[in-house]
């Protein structure tokens, strides 16, 4: 494989790249539909291809446990499972562990025990079992098994999450991978600077194929997260990419791309679509609200999906009051394609040099 990550064009911070798979390239920066359970909630793949995904991301720890990944890597792997032949990022399951903290029995530095949520039943994940997980999945990008502590966590407890977190690196760094499969390390830290600086440059040390930045967007305050995110991606290698992991409204998108990161995930779109929610340039709209239920304008003037070339903010309205799935499937497509062309402009911006412009103008509009 060529080189697998190439920085093509900057603009300040702002990076466009391109990123080499085994399922193919990736252009960055870029914006991950989710699909947990190997499907993004109620959208055919061919669907959610067409809105211009290049890439998906699946949950090692949902697939882990239904159906299990010897079902999968039986059928085929995750590709062939879930029948969509683009890149697929698998995260390590530590992010659903640890913010299902009730569940958990106890972490230690070999591994975290917890109660599965499907039947209650105690499991454990290690560093080597997630990657052995991700190595049957077949996902193209796996990562690192790291601990995510809470949001205003004491020092103490932030400190060792930082430690565990290297440790479990270092272990899972050259475990087993399936052919192709591309790994990344994450840093954790919080907003503490400190700790912060000490686990990226701890994680960028271990010369992962990318790293991520993760431990942020889980409840800190807004201000401290960009601030915390403009300094540490300088941090990471210029030549490698950048993930921030979970966030997906445009301002954070744009924030963080400004910042130099390359690759974002996030439910939002498809979680807001669940509320009755659209996104548009003109700021997040509520379709259960009286005043659409006459509404002939489409959810977004400028926008290209399948819900605004054919339907009514009125007839949108009335299908999500009744509880209909194609409201909740037109919302989805529509709030997908929303942040893949928010980010795409941003990358064409990067491209002409004019970043600074295009988020201002987007951030305008948004207000």
């Amino acid at each position: 494989m060529s080189r697998i990550f190439e920085v093509q064009a900057t603009d300040g911070a702002a990076r466009a790249g391109v990123l080499r798979t085994a399922h193919g390239e990736v252009r960055t920066p870029v914006f991950m539909p989710v699909g947990t359970k190997g499907t993004v909630k109620s959208l055919h793949p061919d669907e959610v291809r067409d809105l211009g995904a290049q890439i998906l991301l699946g949950n090692t720890y949902h697939l882990h446990f239904r159906p299990g990944e010897d079902v999968i890597a039986e059928l085929g792997g995750l590709h062939r499972f879930m029948s969509w032949d683009l890149p697929i990022l698998t995260d390590s399951g530590g992010f659903q562990v640890f913010s299902l903290r009730d569940t958990i029995a106890r972490v230690d530095d070999e591994g975290v025990t917890f109660r599965s949520v499907y039947d209650g039943a105690e499991a454990r994940f290690t560093p080597e079992l997630a990657a052995e997980i991700q190595t049957k999945l077949g996902s193209d990008i796996a990562m690192c098994l790291d601990q995510v502590p809470a949001a205003g966590v004491s020092r103490r407890k932030l400190e060792e999450a930082v430690r565990r977190t290297t440790e479990w690196a270092k272990r899972q760094r050259n475990a087993l991978r399936a052919d192709g499969q591309l790994r990344f390390g994450i840093a954790q830290g919080g907003v503490d600077p400190e700790l912060r600086r000490r686990s990226t440059e701890e994680i960028a040390a271990l010369d992962f194929d990318g790293n991520a930045i993760g431990g942020l967007a889980i409840g800190e305050d807004r201000e401290a997260m960009f601030e915390t995110t403009d300094w540490c991606a300088a941090l990471l290698p210029a030549d490698k990419p950048r993930y921030f992991m979970g966030i997906g409204d445009p301002e954070g998108i744009l924030e963080v791309i400004e910042a130099g990161v390359d690759m974002f995930d996030c439910v939002l779109p498809t979680r807001t679509a669940r509320t009755g929610s659209a996104l548009t340039r003109g700021g997040r709209i509520n379709l259960r609200n009286a005043q659409f239920a006459r509404d002939q304008a489409p959810l977004d003037e400028s926008c290209d999906c399948p819900a605004c070339t054919r339907f009514t903010r009125a007839y949108i309205r009335h299908l999500v009051n009744q509880n209909e799935l194609l409201g909740l499937r037109l919302l989805s497509l529509h709030n997908l394609r929303f942040l893949i062309e928010l980010t795409r402009g941003a990358r064409d911006a990067i491209e002409r040099g004019g970043f600074a412009s295009y988020k201002r103008d987007r951030l305008e509009r948004l207000q």
